[in-house]
């Protein structure tokens, strides 16, 4: 599954704080989940996004139809369409509180031990 793919690629860069938020049920969501993430640097944002790509590609065979951020390194999203990944350079995500957007939704905060099943990501908070 993709999301287990973006999840295993933040990881491998020792992303910290990641969670997925379940849009599916958001009449008008732009996508079905976000995976969100931070990075304690610069180049560690790069080495995230680089991985998240690669990773997702080895394991489903799918590239971001659109990215954005590298160029500056605070915030690259990877926009896979259905499910989109934010990777944030440290206090960046706080100030754009994507997380309490949508507070209703189930959001699934990964801890160390690795992605829960996809199953989870709906009835998780």
């Amino acid at each position: 599954m993709l999301i287990d793919a973006i999840v295993h690629g933040m990881q491998a860069k020792k992303a910290e704080q990641i969670s997925i938020i379940n849009l599916a049920q958001a009449g008008s969501a732009v996508a079905a989940y976000f995976v969100l993430c931070t990075a304690q640097a610069k180049r560690q944002v790069e080495a995230i996004a680089e991985e998240v790509i690669g990773t997702g590609y080895r394991q489903t065979g799918q590239r971001p139809w659109k990215q954005e951020g590298m160029e500056n390194q605070e915030w690259v999203l990877l926009d896979y369409v259905d499910v989109v990944a934010h990777i944030f350079y440290g206090d960046k995500r706080d100030l754009y509180a994507l997380d309490t957007l949508w507070g209703d939704m189930a959001i699934t905060h990964v801890d160390d031990i690795g992605p829960m099943h996809p199953a989870t990501y709906a009835s998780s908070s």
